[in-house]
């Protein structure tokens, strides 16, 4: 069991919501009585509302692993690509890609899969594919951002999808950060492609469920 709060990215979204779905109940009760229709906006605006706080829940454990060879995964969601690509923004060579699609019932709360320091920071503008078109990870909005750790670099770029358009990260270059520390946010849903070295070993399997900050990615050469 996890304790679960909700994410500093909904604070404002939820109070807002919440202040507008009241606002709509008491308003057309007032005006238009009590009846069917508004125990139906009644009931859809606590489903919306719940569903919405399901969506910024954040939770609370603790990451005891810190194994540099060890690759977390940086999102909650469903494995969908392991391919070995041609990273073109920061490598510019052969890589190990991994790709894990956010639903929006996924938490999506973006980790970083190892400790070390954050070398690179890029944001791009960019289209809104879905997710899991094979050109999202070049195509769409996306911010990238590459860990190094000993002597190695791990990429890690969080991709917009149809839905999603509100790309959140908070690493800046030069800070140290822990294996597991929030790297980010993406709302409504999308996907975070992993970029490992080749002959890393992937733990995983396409279509797999992982959770982020908890499930063993891969490991190292």
């Amino acid at each position: 069991m996890y304790l679960y709060t909700i994410h500093k990215e909904g604070h404002k979204i939820l109070l807002i919501l919440g202040i507008a779905l009241i606002a709509l109940n008491f308003g057309y009760r007032y005006f238009l009585g009590d009846g069917m229709i508004a125990s139906i906006i009644l009931w859809l605006s606590i489903f919306f509302f719940g569903f919405m706080v399901m969506f910024f829940r954040h939770p609370k454990f603790v990451i005891d692993l810190f194994d540099d060879k060890k690759i977390l995964a940086p999102a909650d969601g469903r494995i969908v690509v392991i391919e070995e690509v041609e990273e073109k923004e920061y490598f510019k060579d052969k890589r190990l890609q991994v790709s894990i699609f956010m639903s929006p019932a996924n938490v999506h709360v973006n980790r970083t899969p190892i400790g070390g320091k954050v070398k690179y920071t890029q944001y791009h503008p960019g289209d809104y594919l879905v997710a899991w078109h094979p050109k999202s990870s070049e195509l769409n909005e996306r911010f990238t951002s590459v860990i190094e750790s000993s002597d190695t670099e791990i990429l890690v770029r969080q991709i917009a999808g149809k839905l999603a358009r509100k790309i959140s990260n908070y690493l800046d270059e030069g800070e140290e950060v822990k294996q597991g520390d929030e790297l980010g946010f993406i709302k409504l849903g999308s996907r975070v492609d992993i970029f490992l070295p080749l002959g890393s070993k992937v733990n995983v399997n396409l279509r797999e469920k992982v959770k982020g900050g908890r499930t063993i990615l891969a490991e190292l050469p």
